[in-house]
């Protein structure tokens, strides 16, 4: 492979679009490193840990097509090291790549492009949209937080997609929590439901921008492709039955509350300071016209936040985990927020006051 003259941010955007996913474990050798390819007037640089793969492309003229695979890390660690303006001139044989900018000169081992493992991409059952990367990303966004980490139910270590007539739904939970979005679509599609895993969701994260560009979804049998910018994503999904959420979420919770979103954060995180580290619980104490928050610790230590709120109801005491809480607000846009409560062994539902497009679930806990 040779590239000459190129601009160093040509090869370090792509890169960096693709090397996150890069295991800094792996069986294969070849895992730690990128396929770099160069066709059609284009650099197509590519990356894969075998359940998912990415790869990014950018204008790069070239007469043949030419392809080789070097070290993620290293390369993109180098580039980074380069001045911004760095002009890169890149040589590559058959286990060598030399990379020159200035007066710096690196050789990095490389590896054949024809043993780098790609994941086929199915072409059957397939079922396609297309939305706002603003509008994915916000979606992702609201629900990703309440993802298991590790969890022996394996299903739950990823994030619920529905696709459903003209709506698209995210759900996420581990047990103690649920997260719920919905998003309105265009057209009018049949029921569709895939589990992405969490590595997928969290690298979608990091990849889509807050903007009004599409990004095409496409659902591929047991697996799913995202398409936007210069960036296509494919993954497996996981094969699993989610729980049915729908029996998760209350209804007729009379207990209700309303108040601004970021009074209720901050007084949430200035009482979460002299909480239990190991258990973290808060008390939510409503009374006529007030919402106490309460939390302790085992040095004695007492935090109390008192806010006003529009109650006659009755009195209720209830625990929770308030990293549970905390994580909602904060990843909630909207300036209110509303409560639901039934009694003190009942799960509680934040939603947004007006809208039914958005519901969080909370399990109670014994303080």
């Amino acid at each position: 492979m040779q590239l000459k003259n190129i601009a160093r941010d040509a090869l370090l955007k792509p890169l960096q679009a693709v090397a996150g996913i890069v295991e800094r474990r792996h069986t294969l050798p070849i895992l730690a490193n990128v396929l770099l390819e160069q066709r059609d007037g284009r650099l197509f640089v590519t990356a894969t840990d075998l359940e998912m793969q990415i790869t990014a492309n950018a204008e790069m003229p070239g007469k043949e097509p030419q392809a080789v695979t070097v070290a993620a890390r290293k390369l993109q660690d180098l580039l980074r090291a380069l001045p911004d303006d760095a002009t890169l001139n890149i040589e590559s044989s058959a286990s060598r790549m030399t990379v020159r900018a200035g007066r710096s000169r690196f050789n990095l081992q490389t590896l054949p492009a024809a043993d780098y493992p790609r994941i086929g991409i199915a072409q059957d059952d397939k079922q396609s949209l297309s939305l706002q990367q603003r509008e994915l990303r916000a979606l992702f966004k609201s629900v990703e937080f309440a993802m298991a980490q590790q969890d022996i139910r394996y299903y739950l270590n990823g994030m619920l997609l529905v696709i459903d007539r003209n709506h698209l739904q995210a759900v996420a939970t581990d047990g103690h929590r649920l997260s719920w979005a919905s998003l309105a679509i265009g057209g009018d599609f049949p029921r569709r439901e895939v589990i992405l895993p969490r590595k997928t969701v969290l690298e979608l994260g990091k990849l889509l921008a807050d903007v009004d560009d599409p990004v095409t979804l496409d659902v591929l049998g047991n697996q799913v492709r995202f398409g936007f910018a210069n960036v296509e994503l494919v993954s497996k999904v996981v094969d699993g039955k989610f729980p049915d959420y729908n029996r998760v979420i209350p209804t007729g919770h009379a207990k209700l509350i309303e108040l601004p979103r970021d009074d209720l954060l901050a007084a949430l995180q200035r009482a979460a300071i002299l909480s239990n580290e190991k258990f973290r619980g808060v008390r939510l104490v409503l009374g006529p016209d007030q919402l106490k928050i309460i939390c302790s610790n085992s040095e004695q230590e007492e935090a109390e936040e008192e806010l006003e709120v529009d109650y006659k109801g009755d009195a209720l005491d209830i625990g929770f985990n308030i990293t549970y809480l905390l994580d909602v607000l904060q990843n909630m846009a909207m300036e209110r927020v509303q409560l639901a409560f039934g009694d003190a062994n009942s799960s509680a539902l934040v939603t947004v006051p007006g809208r039914d497009d958005y519901k969080y679930v909370v399990m109670p806990m014994r303080i």
